[in-house]
């Protein structure tokens, strides 16, 4: 008689040669793990020699600020000094100076008040982070208690009459 496997001798070799689901979920957790923890010491890698050359330059930038407040300061003292020089007294040539930079920092708080009142709230943004906990709401499989947003060329529709462009 020649060599024969039973059926059941069969069910159980290939029931060895595949991993369960629990097994591939583990490991296909584990590989997405290296991927995530191997993506980021890439952006480390890169990112860290482009960031000392940029905190240089945030360093000159500033200190090119600072020398410019000073060079300000001093391009008022010489206004001052120049009226001075026109035949005003000293104290009303300093006073014209300073009442000068007062009335300009007036507007440009008024200017500044004006565009701040027209910043726009981030309303799409607000609309889904009050959907957030209805979305992480777990749902029976197969059962869905709200409609899904449908996009399509940039456009989302909603369930009801709202619609807007990405």
């Amino acid at each position: 008689m020649a060599h024969s496997v039973s059926p059941a001798r069969l069910d159980a070799t290939a029931a060895a040669a595949e991993p369960s689901v629990g097994t591939l979920v583990q490991s296909a957790m584990a590989d997405m793990s290296t991927l995530v923890r191997s993506e980021i010491e890439l952006a480390k890698a890169e990112i860290g020699r482009s960031a000392k050359k940029a905190g240089i330059s945030v360093a000159l930038f500033g200190a090119a600020g600072v020398l410019a407040a000073f060079a300000g300061i001093y391009l008022f003292v010489t206004i001052a000094e120049a009226l001075t020089a026109l035949g005003l007294p000293r104290w009303v040539s300093y006073g014209i100076v300073t009442l000068f930079l007062l009335v300009l920092a007036g507007i440009l708080a008024l200017i500044g008040r004006r565009m701040l009142r027209r910043v726009e709230k981030p309303e799409r943004t607000l609309e889904t982070l009050s959907d957030l906990p209805d979305v992480l709401h777990r749902e029976a499989p197969g059962q869905r208690h709200r409609a899904i947003p449908e996009v399509s060329n940039g456009q989302v529709k909603r369930a009801g009459t709202q619609s807007y462009t990405l």
